[in-house]
């Protein structure tokens, strides 16, 4: 069984998505080390990049051009300065060379060496492929696949051992929601602790705290980043930043100079009932206008809906516990991460393959389950609140007008943060003996859903919005 860890489904990268920016630019990054470790790096001259399907329909809107770049100069995703992209591109596009791995500069037109198709290639909607010509003439190619939240195989499950993917055996293997509460009953234990127990078994309980610390500053950072930054953002359609003037009129005079001055200014600010939802909504748009100018955020499941999460963990720091400290944000993130994991092997995490049920729907579910377990809720109450939140998004369809990750991506965070806070109450007043609906049973339809939804409303802005309002009337 797959054994997927909470560092998987929560990675710390570059916006404005991690199907389209995220796995591209690791897809780049691996195809260099593979030459390497095939001993013909040295020897490639030239190169080309193909973009397929989804990543053709949506990929300049999505900045997969410039992601593809980034992981071919070897630049890291997490690290990287993010002012020093727009100049690293322009470098390139002026000079016709790409410092290939950062180890040899070879020539490398921008537009005409990547290359986009339209065409779908197998096994994903997310296709991409790597073209190099060696010093002896022959040409090489490599194929992958960005499946969604910034995984890559070479071709879905079909050859999974090859992909790289952890295949050892979890003490606590899950696969299935009723798998999880399977063995939360028989351990009398809760969902984070069986899962923390899985993650003892890959790493030191202080490197699962120092990557949870860095997953949670990054994403308070990002909240922090978002809530401070007026103006348009990038791409077209002028789309103006509302977590600024949002903030502004909400947070109180106390003085702060960083991100946890920050949280804790907040804490100490009088919020009444109508200003919770503004409080909530305020958090979820600042980190997605943050990915939508290609900001660093935590993919949570994946960039798109990178802002559920962070704006429901803080919604409990914020509102419900103002004494919630690192062991919250752990429990909270160990929880959510199991229940993304669920919807992964069960379904898709990808809106290319599922639409924004795949995104908005799978964050909602995490954050809803996370909060559950932290609000008191058994290992039952956790999962129907993961399964009402999930419920009540299927079929929403992935219709980006421009192919950006804007409109009506950004709003959209908003909405799934305050679903999950809903679902998560009425989860607490459900006796699991009544709930009707098993978490597996929407998981299961939800992938039913997204293989029956047309291709149209599957992140090619080719239906819906994407179609129904023009670039003009932005």
């Amino acid at each position: 069984m797959e054994c997927i860890s909470i560092f998987d489904m929560l990675k710390i990268g570059v916006g404005p998505s991690s199907s389209h920016t995220l796995g591209p630019w690791r897809a780049a990054e691996r195809w260099i080390a593979e030459l390497e470790e095939q001993k013909i790096f040295e020897s490639v001259n030239r190169i080309k990049i193909y973009l397929y399907g989804s990543l053709c329909l949506t990929g300049k809107g999505h900045a997969t051009d410039i992601a593809v770049v980034m992981g071919l100069l070897g630049k890291d995703p997490v690290t990287v300065a993010i002012d020093s992209i727009p100049e690293s591109i322009d470098d390139i596009k002026a000079k016709n060379k790409l410092d290939f791995g950062g180890k040899k500069v070879i020539p490398f037109n921008f537009k005409d060496d990547i290359i986009f198709k339209k065409e779908f290639l197998p096994f994903h909607a997310n296709g991409m492929r790597f073209e190099a010509e060696l010093t002896n003439g022959k040409t090489i190619t490599e194929t992958y696949y960005s499946i969604g939240g910034g995984f890559v195989v070479k071709e879905e499950l079909t050859h999974a051992k090859e992909n790289k993917a952890t295949f050892n055996t979890f003490p606590h293997p899950v696969k299935t929601g009723d798998e999880l509460l399977q063995h939360c009953n028989a351990q009398n234990k809760s969902i984070s602790r069986i899962v923390m127990e899985n993650e003892l078994s890959l790493r030191t309980e202080s490197e699962i705290d120092e990557g949870i610390a860095r997953i949670w500053n990054a994403m308070l950072e990002c909240m922090f980043t978002g809530c401070h930054t007026e103006g348009k953002l990038p791409g077209g359609l002028n789309v103006k930043r509302r977590a600024f003037e949002m903030h502004l009129k909400l947070k109180g005079n106390t003085p702060y100079s960083n991100p946890q001055e920050w949280l804790e200014s907040i804490r100490d600010t009088e919020v009444r009932f109508r200003q919770i939802i503004k409080w909530v909504s305020c958090f979820a748009l600042s980190v997605n206008e943050v990915n939508a100018s290609l900001g660093r955020v935590v993919t949570a499941p994946t960039n798109g809906s990178a802002g559920v999460i962070p704006s429901v963990l803080m919604y409990y720091m914020v509102i419900e516990n103002h004494d919630a400290n690192f062991d919250d944000v752990k429990q909270f993130l160990l929880v959510a991460s199991e229940v993304g994991s669920i919807f992964k092997k069960g379904a898709t995490i990808s809106a290319a393959m599922g639409g924004c049920q795949a995104e908005i729907g799978v964050s909602s579910a995490m954050a809803a389950a996370g909060l559950t377990e932290l609000m008191g809720g058994s290992p039952e109450q956790v999962l129907i609140a993961a399964e009402i939140a999930m419920e009540h998004h299927l079929g929403l369809t992935c219709d980006p007008i421009g192919g950006l990750v804007q409109v009506p991506c950004i709003e959209r965070n908003a909405m799934g943060a305050i679903k999950a806070i809903n679902a998560a109450e009425l989860a607490l007043d459900t006796d699991p003996n009544d709930a009707k609906v098993p978490l597996d049973k929407v998981v299961n339809t939800m992938w039913e859903t997204a293989k029956d939804m047309s291709s149209k409303y599957k992140e090619t802005s080719e239906g819906g919005l994407a179609v129904g309002v023009f670039l003009s009337d932005c």
